[in-house]
């Protein structure tokens, strides 16, 4: 076989649409790269809690994943993939951001992640948007502690109201991702996908040229230009297919296993 390739695959918007499964033909492209030798690294958004239920779906084995937007890498337990342990996490104290966009966005729901157990937020989201464990607790218990990652709920803010408060607050002291108009995560300054990946790359003795990114979000446009292959759902937006080498079919054409076809 030739040298591996690291295909780094986003979930939402990439491999299955919110609330439904991973749809047959992309599961077999997975399996298909996995089996001819590749590495296939999750990169996501998504909390490690809410990632370990895709995984088992894929019916792969892989010895990393890269969770809340490169905050978190893991790396599966020697005797099996029964569980992951935390091979790095960056943290940041959120306080400075917290009390900034408080004041600013006093309609707005604020959460922090517990790495692997859930989220301690100030009101509960929507079902279904958060997974693990749910403990509501004040403002203040937000910034106790340094935490590896902020989420910003406002159901009644627009996607240029978001960019319009962080550019008045000039939150230039961590890494924030707009998503849907409601949605927003903060991480430590510096971290995306792209850090992470790179550190599973470096792990895995991937050499750079052979690294594959697919993608549809803001989130996901550093990583689309880390990798020496980067692209993007034919579902994304026009930002994030300017940052991409090639776009794909959209989700609902199964994109990523046309994406995926030259690896095996």
């Amino acid at each position: 076989m030739t040298e591996p390739w690291l295909a780094a695959l986003d979930i939402d918007g990439t491999l299955l649409d919110f609330g439904e499964p991973v749809a047959p033909p992309v599961i077999e492209a997975i399996q298909a790269v996995a089996a001819a030798g590749h590495h296939v690294v999750l990169a996501s958004g998504r909390s490690l809690v809410s990632m370990v239920d895709v995984f088992p779906t894929l019916g792969i084995s892989s010895p990393y994943m890269v969770c809340s937007n490169g905050a978190v890498v893991v790396k599966a337990h020697d005797d099996g993939l029964r569980g992951w342990v935390v091979e790095h996490a960056v943290t940041f104290d959120p306080e400075p951001a917290l009390r900034r966009l408080a004041a600013h966005m006093p309609g707005a729901i604020f959460a922090v992640e517990d790495v692997g157990i859930g989220f301690r937020l100030t009101d509960l989201f929507p079902d279904g948007e958060l997974d693990g464990e749910h403990q509501v607790v004040t403002l203040e218990d937000l910034w106790a502690d340094e935490v590896t990652r902020v989420v910003v709920r406002a159901p009644e803010a627009t996607t240029e109201e978001f960019h319009a408060t962080v550019a008045e607050l000039g939150l230039a002291d961590v890494t924030y991702a707009i998503g849907w108009s409601a949605w927003m995560d903060i991480a430590p300054l510096g971290v995306t996908k792209a850090a992470g990946l790179e550190r599973v790359r470096e792990h895995l003795g991937v050499h750079p040229t052979r690294t594959l990114a697919i993608g549809d979000g803001h989130n996901d446009i550093d990583m689309l230009r880390w990798a020496a292959r980067g692209i993007a759902m034919g579902n994304a937006d026009a930002l994030v297919k300017a940052a991409a080498d090639e776009v794909t079919l959209p989700l609902e054409q199964h994109g990523a296993a046309r994406a995926l076809r030259p690896l095996y």
